[in-house]
């Protein structure tokens, strides 16, 4: 019979260092260049699956070859998943254990320190930072580890003592809350990896305010670092201001504005739990007193506040991934153009409105098309002031557009 694996991908072997890896291919019109330069996925459908590819266990480390048996380097391999293969060395005979990691770690870690005095940030941002699938985010001797891949779930002990080695953190959590595990066929079970996790939520500095973050009830791994720098944007129209901010979670931007000075601010949130957290950041921050809360669908608060006739100075919707994924942007980008829709009444003449979007897919032109249409549909004209992204703790790589995910655009309305 013909599929008898005579010309098998998975039928070769690499033996390095008395270890032997199954070798996987590229079909012939698979975009191998792509991959040379440096894009660190392949496709279930570029990949050649007979039954031995498809039988190997997710997460085994392979060499990827092109068509014509030209190795491209070491990957993870998952045919259960959408991305067959994440690259995870150019070297096809690279040794993952604590060394390797403890390399990558290292030279993540030498950015951050750079950017930030205090040990409060994202320390690896997946394919960027050359840990395909790993998020780890720390907060001063705890970090947390998110392996939204089956290879580091396989390899959590090498990496968890890397992790300990080069930070020192002595707490390292493991959450298993993020989506992407279960396209991976991964467990949700979150566990202690070393130490202890934290009594009570952690206190993360920012912008001159003081977050909460639960780092084993909150949502992903407790605090939202990416929106630091759109943050510091939105505090510097806050002095005197009114603010209104919307999916708050913790207090996001409404923390940073009274720190800079906000006369008030109202926090609106679906969650009860994340806005009992933001007053904790507000009692610790100082400013308590000139903070509001309100628990509740935010569409519906929204239009709420419009016919209680409330207007406000600055005005900031930070909502959830609308479209996680390509198959869900049309109605990702109506739910963005409702929320620009709903918000911008509640500006006063003159005022601020800010506009994010986290789903990696809707790019920046098209969150700007629906955020202008929702103003437009609201009657209001508008001037774009500024263009914000994810700060530098969450790096890109410049051929995935995906860890280039946050967009955030604020507007002075007349």
């Amino acid at each position: 019979m013909s599929d008898d694996f005579s010309d098998s991908a998975a039928d070769d072997a690499v033996t390095t260092n008395g270890t032997s890896r199954p070798v996987v291919r590229l079909k012939p019109k698979a975009n191998a260049r792509a991959i040379r330069h440096g894009s660190p996925w392949a496709f279930d459908n570029e990949l050649v699956i007979d039954r031995r590819t498809k039988n190997l266990a997710p997460g085994t480390l392979a060499v990827l070859e092109d068509a014509g048996r030209e190795p491209l380097g070491l990957v993870s391999v998952n045919t259960q998943s959408r991305i067959a293969c994440r690259m995870l060395d150019r070297d096809p005979l690279a040794q993952i254990g604590v060394a390797w990691f403890a390399d990558r770690l290292a030279l993540a870690q030498s950015l951050r320190t750079r950017l930030y005095e205090a040990p409060f940030y994202r320390l690896v941002h997946a394919e960027a930072d050359g840990l395909p699938g790993v998020i780890v985010d720390r907060f001063g001797d705890t970090a947390v580890i998110q392996p939204n891949a089956a290879w580091a779930d396989r390899l959590l002990e090498p990496l968890t003592r890397a992790l300990i080695e080069v930070t020192g953190c002595t707490n390292v959590l493991k959450n298993a809350s993020g989506r992407t595990r279960k396209l991976e066929g991964l467990d949700d079970v979150s566990t202690v990896l070393a130490g202890s996790a934290p009594e009570w939520p952690v206190k993360v500095p920012m912008n001159g305010a003081t977050y909460m973050a639960d780092l084993t009830g909150g949502q992903k791994t407790g605090l939202f670092y990416d929106q630091r720098p759109n943050h510091a944007f939105a505090a510097r129209l806050a002095r005197g201001a009114k603010v209104l901010d919307v999916f708050s979670h913790v207090g996001g931007f409404a923390l940073a504005a009274l720190a800079a000075g906000a006369d008030r601010a109202l926090a609106v949130d679906g969650s009860a739990a994340a806005l009992s957290l933001a007053e904790e950041g507000a009692q610790a921050s100082g400013v308590a007193d000139r903070f509001a809360t309100r628990t509740g669908d935010a569409f519906e608060a929204m239009n709420q506040l419009y016919e209680d006739g409330l207007q406000f100075d600055l005005v900031i919707c930070d909502p959830p991934a609308f479209a996680p994924s390509k198959q869900a942007l049309e109605a990702g980008l109506r739910a963005y153009e409702r929320v620009a829709r709903l918000a911008a009444p509640l500006v006063k003449p003159g005022g601020y409105l800010g506009l994010c979007s986290c789903s990696h897919a809707v790019d920046l032109t098209a969150f700007r098309q629906a955020s202008a249409r929702g103003l437009g549909r609201a009657g209001r004209t508008a001037q774009m002031i500024h263009t914000g992204f994810a700060g530098a703790d969450h790096p890109q790589l410049p051929q995935l557009a995906e860890t280039g995910y946050l967009k955030a655009v604020f507007y002075r309305l007349p």
